[in-house]
């Protein structure tokens, strides 16, 4: 096809003319035509205030070496629209051939008076979509294909405006074409139009930021490049109805959609009416241009508009900033406790999806809607639009310097390019800090908009959200302690690595409100789908003893927050400050007029939040910056009317500790060296029941007359004291966590000391240094489970034996802590160490307790978590070497081997198959009987000191067995679990002392929880008749012996075998019957 310079045909202009004479003059525009509109007055010197009927001249380049049709046609019904405003319009088309020629010719060929609308077509269909391709790969080929030919436009054209089109093209042509290119077999539909829709959107997002980055080519008056604001497409959700379409329907609504974002946005689309007809949009008095970055704003692309110098106010998402004084300090300030708001020129952001803005813009029906990633809209980074339409943070900024850059545009991820520095990532948990940081860092160091080294930086960092919703999976990752130590590393590289910035840390808010939305039914919220995302807030039952935990975790965030900035960590020079912005600590929920939640505020979900909320956090962030430190407003009740507040006259600095005049609770200063391993105990109600109790299931700390142990080195105190290798082997009975009865509680932390606070009788500890016999710790170093009946025999033995119990009626605790040797040494014999002869010994060993001994509650505290003993490492020669000849068998194979995976194995089956025996109902029948469970040890954390290395005070010189101060901690968890409910007992000990972590009994529980009074109100509860010593115990459940599996084999065999035997013996009778009659017929037939 040769250049056509095409008025045009005779038969086209009749056709136009006579349905124009059609119109009637009192409608002001038609299904298929526009008002008569004017060109302008004189011809434009801007093209940003072109007019279609401007334009003299309309031409087409397809980013394509391949002679294709779809665009042309596309191009011929766009001029007959343009036609209809100019009658002088010439359409101009390349012959075929190279692309570079094509787009050489053109530019020789369009007049250089006449003014141009040239759009440059991305067919989606010719680029690869093979799986084994680089994907990014070709985006930026084509991307920089886009650049060169624009460059060359640039150059050599004038009163130019180029729209730059991402083309899907018609249905069945594309799959033509992408068939060419596909590069495995069964390359179906499904996957083609997957395919198709992932390379435009990501097409259009990077040609997006190709513009921006360049400035849409608008460095003159006459010439700019638009990117048309969404691809052009027909519809690709039916590909049966794709394949049977009509190509020139099709094609008019592709030029349709071309025309459509030619225009300035604007409310009207393009519509189809009752009849099948569609409406064409036409240019308004208020909006008559051709659309370019500077006269138009996006919302799809999130591109900022000119400002008009009056913008009306959207009072719900925009805000009103009165602020008079907006200039910058005289000269770029050095401290970051004299910076004024438009002293600032980036902005960065780190956290979550509330940051990353999912559904914030999702209709509120629109579930799906919550999977996008609103960017432009985020409280604190986004920048789409301007404060007048859109609250953000930047966009708050902005007014005060508009050449603010950072923020985020428009949708997308992370990794996309128009999010700049916001590195949010939806699901982001406080162990993601360390990531995004460096993320951060990499995209200022990388972009030469900043200068990364003199720029003044706001960064907003959010996060802990998704912590508190995971924190009862795993109460010892999601401790408070952990989450602040991964935010602490995270602002550590900040505040290492970024100068000139001042960092808001935005305290975690109060989620407890959000469970409002999802007990009221009537709101309609998906609260399955919150229940997946955030079971732990959801799930607890109010004032249930979950629902306390959830509190203290979520209060315990906040103050770990708090207590990180107040430690003046990050205040060591000028340019660098961290600042905590406390307006979520309190949040309100907003109600209707009826008092139901109002859901407006939130996204479809009802868990992310809304434009309506990022607008109000977006104040709240604002004014907590002006607020001085000290006077902080701390809660958030989304009150609509919230002015944005100014700098202060005397101050018109972002306010910081220094220019607060704040000074921090400092913590108070180091305290002497531990001279003891003491608790303080503060318990006021120490009084034991009225009468002596039956039932376990009511017995009082008080109560206990008699406590005993037994076990292995850890419970005989195997070098608790030990200061050298000579006095390892010393047994410090005394001080063991759970029979040590040296001095009192005050200097010395074991169960028995904790009980004499409530019954100062108590009997059976054990003192001083010695072997046994010492009290009723029937402990035996190196013991393992196959020892542990002969210490109950000696056990029982001694009790009977002893004037000080009286056997029969004295209440009795025993503690039983045993299994580190047989895990140990598990891989030298694992016949006689397996898991199931564990148990048996155990079994065998609470049996003879139970048959025998009147009146006694066994704590079975739970086999610990070795594993992490392998990271206590020591220079000395008692832990190089006596450590792993200790616990060979854990100690000596590598990370990662199949060693240790089976060692870490059998350490979780003898957890579980412990827990399957106490809690399996074999030790129920009796009223003054109950084996309780204690976990504390099922996960353990050991202490690490600043430099990340174990903290070995809590461990003896063998890097093995436990110091006083470990034997303290035990003491105390053992104690505490003692009074959680079964079921939410504390699975973990994470070694941090304090004096002050004992303990009490409450009024409305003051009895030792068992599994029974843990589910039920023991007052009102049948109890279980008594059943004495002695008694028979019930047969075990067929599952301590059979597998489940093993069960429902035999079970199906059985009814198999069964039916198959029934089968035979109505076949075998049936058959005796038949030939029975057939004899008696033939007899009755003979002649």
């Amino acid at each position: 096809m040769g250049i056509k310079d095409k008025t045009f045909s005779s038969c086209a202009q009749i056709m136009i003319l006579a349905l124009l004479a059609c119109r009637c003059s009192a409608v002001k525009s038609g299904p298929l035509y526009c008002a008569a509109s004017s060109p302008s007055p004189s011809t434009p010197v801007s093209v940003h205030s072109l007019r279609p009927a401007d334009v003299s001249v309309v031409s087409a380049l397809a980013l394509s070496d391949v002679e294709r049709s779809d665009e042309i046609r596309a191009l011929n019904m766009l001029s007959e629209i343009l036609f209809t405003f100019n009658l002088e319009v010439s359409t101009v088309l390349p012959e075929q051939r190279s692309l570079i020629d094509k787009a050489e010719y053109i530019m020789e060929s369009l007049s250089p008076t006449q003014w141009k609308l040239l759009l440059l077509f991305i067919p989606v269909d010719e680029l690869s979509v093979c799986t084994d391709q680089d994907f990014s790969a070709t985006i930026d080929a084509t991307v920089n294909r886009v650049e060169q030919i624009l460059d060359s436009l640039h150059k050599k054209l004038k009163l130019t405006l180029v729209h730059v089109v991402v083309w899907g093209g018609l249905s069945g042509e594309s799959r033509d074409r992408v068939c060419q290119f596909h590069c495995e077999e069964g390359y179906d539909e499904n996957r083609r139009r997957l395919d198709t829709i992932v390379l435009m959107a990501s097409l259009q997002e990077s040609v997006s930021a190709l513009l921006e980055r360049r400035g849409w080519f608008s460095d003159r008056e006459d010439f700019s490049v638009m990117l048309q604001s969404s691809p052009v497409h027909t519809d690709l959700s039916n590909p049966m109805k794709a394949s049977m379409s009509d190509s020139s329907r099709d094609i008019s609504m592709l030029t349709l959609q071309l025309w459509n974002n030619l225009l300035q946005p604007m409310t009207d689309k393009t519509e189809m009416d009752g009849r099948g007809i569609f409406t064409i949009p036409c240019p308004t008095e208020e909006k008559p241009f051709l659309r370019t970055q500077k006269n138009s704003y996006s919302p799809e692309l999130g591109i900022s508009q000119t400002e008009d110098p009056s913008p009306l106010l959207n009072t719900v998402m925009g805000s009103e900033l009165t602020c008079e004084d907006r200039s910058p300090s005289p000269s770029i300030p050095t401290s970051v406790h004299a910076l004024r708001p438009a002293d600032i020129k980036v902005v960065a952001a780190m956290g979550d999806s509330l940051t990353a803005s999912n559904g914030v813009g999702a209709a509120q029906n629109n579930l799906l809607g919550v999977l996008t990633e609103y960017r432009g809209l985020s409280w604190s980074i986004g920048g789409d639009e301007n404060i007048t339409t859109i609250t953000t943070l930047p966009n708050i900024l902005r007014a005060f310097n508009p050449s603010l850059t950072g923020y985020s545009l428009g949708k997308g991820s992370a990794n996309s390019v128009r999010s700049f520095l916001n590195q949010a990532v939806p699901g982001a948990k406080s162990d993601d800090m360390v990531t995004q940081a460096h993320a951060v860092i990499k995209r200022m160091k990388e972009d030469s908009r900043i200068d990364f080294q003199n720029d003044w930086k706001i960064i907003t960092v959010f996060i802990g959200g998704n912590d508190i919703c995971a924190h009862c999976s795993d109460t010892r990752y999601y401790s408070p302690d952990n989450i602040v130590k991964y935010i602490r590393e995270g602002l550590d590289i900040l505040h290492n690595e970024v100068p000139r910035a001042l960092v808001n840390l935005v305290e975690l808010l109060d989620i407890i409100p959000l469970r409002r939305l999802h007990q009221d039914p009537t709101l309609g919220c998906p609260t399955w789908l919150v229940n997946m995302l955030c079971r732990c807030v959801l799930k607890p039952k109010d004032g249930s003893h979950e629902f306390q935990k959830l509190q203290e975790f979520n209060q315990a965030y906040q103050r770990g927050m708090s207590e990180l900035v107040e430690s003046g960590r990050y205040d060591t020079h000028d340019n660098f400050t961290l600042v905590l912005q406390p307006f979520f600590r309190n949040v309100f929920l907003p109600v209707l007029e009826d008092g139901r939640p109002d859901r407006s505020y939130f996204s479809p979900d009802c868990f992310h939040l809304s434009q309506k909320a990022h607008t109000l956090m977006a104040r709240a962030l604002w004014n907590n910056l002006m607020e001085p430190l000290g006077n902080k407003t701390d809660s958030e009740d989304f009150t609509p009317g919230v002015p944005l507040k100014c700098p202060e006259k005397l101050s018109p600095y972002l306010r910081t500790y220094h220019n607060s005049n704040y000074t921090y609770n400092t913590p108070p200063p180091t305290p002497p060296p531990t001279t003891n391993w003491g608790s303080d105990f503060t318990c006021v109600d120490t009084a034991s029941s009225d009468t002596v109790p039956t039932s376990v299931h009511r017995l009082r700390p008080g109560d206990i007359k008699v406590v005993a142990s037994l076990g292995d080195s850890l419970t005989a105190g195997f070098g608790a004291k030990a200061e050298n290798l000579l006095q390892l082997v010393d047994e410090e009975r005394g001080v063991a966590w759970s029979i040590g009865g040296d001095d009192t509680l005050e200097t010395v932390t074991t169960l028995p000391n904790i009980l004499k606070k409530f019954n100062p009788n108590v009997f059976g500890f054990s003192k001083g240094k010695s072997k046994r016999p010492n009290g009723l710790n029937m402990a035996v170093s190196g013991a393992k489970a196959s020892n542990i009946p002969a210490q109950v025999r000696d056990l029982i033995t001694a009790l009977k034996n002893s004037t000080e119990v009286d056997f029969e009626k004295d209440w009795k605790l025993v503690t039983l802590f045993i299994g580190g040797n047989d895990l140990c040494q598990y891989c030298h014999d694992r016949a006689s160490l397996s898991p199931s002869k564990y148990i048996s010994h155990i079994r065998d060993s609470l049996d003879m307790l139970y048959n025998e001994v009147p009146r006694v509650l066994v704590n079975f505290v739970g086999i610990l978590e070795i594993e992490d003993l392998r990271m206590i490492k020591r220079d000395t020669l008692g832990c190089s070497l006596l450590q792993e000849n200790i616990c060979p068998c854990f100690l000596k194979p590598h990370e990662n081997s199949p060693e240790i995976n089976e060692m870490k194995k059998v350490n979780k089956d003898l957890q579980m198959e412990t827990e399957r025996l106490v809690y399996g109902g074999r030790y129920d029948g009796r009223q003054d009987f109950a084996v309780v469970l204690q976990p504390f040890f099922e996960n353990s954390v050991v202490l690490m000191v600043e430099d990340g290395t174990p903290d070995l005070t809590f461990f003896s010189v063998d890097c093995f067995h436990f110091a006083e101060r470990g034997h303290a901690e035990m003491a105390i968890a053992l104690w505490n679990n003692m009074l959680e409910p079964v079921g939410s007992k504390q699975n973990y000990n994470n070694f941090t002392y304090d004096r002050t972590k004992i303990q009490c009994p409450t009024k409305e529980h003051p009895f030792i929880f068992t599994q029974i009074n843990s589910v039920s109100d023991v007052l009102t509860t049948a109890v279980p008749i008594t059943v004495a010593p002695g008694t028979p115990l019930p047969a075990d459940c067929p599952s301590d012996s059979v597998p489940a599996w093993a069960a429902a084999v035999l079970a199906v065999g059985g009814l198999i075998i069964g039916w198959v035997i029934t089968w035979m013996i109505f076949y075998y009778r049936e058959r005796k019957n038949r030939k029975r009659n057939e004899s008696t017929q033939i007899n009755g037939t003979k002649f």
